[in-house]
């Protein structure tokens, strides 16, 4: 399987969440077995070497590849929720989006110093998510962070605004209104 047939099955919603957004939609990625082996497996080769003991995934559909990345690394899985979704202690994070002020939360006991630890999102865009999550993970110190997405939209240039000691990955570069780079 190629990237350029993985682009092929991708979804886009045009005007989703709002008017002007193409919004990229993986879950038909998910429904098909193929596309979902190709893309856990691709992953899993960029991170195999990395010593990674915790993959974070972003709510919600970092859910999905996150923990599936967690489980063939063999590391542990974190969600990074919305407000009001963990039961246990946690610290949180506001963040302003492209259109409006968003809060993500980790329970307070997930990341240890020691960890080296993958913060998985299906997408990386305008960046605002991922950077609230980057520097929630990073308030626990952990030794290293890496930031990986299955899709860039690379209209945007949203790595320039991670730190340099912090790789930002992504296994398909497309522009938004664009094929695949």
């Amino acid at each position: 399987m190629s990237k350029e047939s993985l682009i092929s099955h991708l979804r886009n919603i045009p005007d989703y969440p709002m008017e002007g957004v193409q919004f990229k939609d993986v879950t038909s990625w998910f429904m098909n077995p193929d596309d979902l082996n190709e893309i856990v497996d691709s992953l899993y080769e960029m991170y195999k070497d990395k010593g990674i003991t915790k993959v974070c995934g972003v709510e919600s559909r970092g859910f999905i590849i996150g923990a599936a990345l967690a489980y063939r690394l063999n590391a542990g899985f974190i969600p990074i929720r919305k407000p009001g979704k963990l039961p246990y202690e946690k610290v949180s994070i506001e963040y302003k989006k492209e259109y409006g002020f968003d809060r993500v939360e980790m329970h307070k006991d997930s990341v240890s110093n020691d960890d080296t630890v993958l913060i998985h999102d299906d997408l990386l865009a305008t960046g605002g998510t991922l950077l609230a999550s980057y520097e929630l993970v990073k308030s626990f110190k952990p030794k290293q962070i890496m930031i990986n997405c299955i899709i860039e939209l690379t209209n945007f240039h949203s790595k320039e605004k991670f730190p340099k000691d912090c790789p930002v990955d992504s296994f398909i570069e497309i522009d938004e209104f664009e094929g695949i780079n």
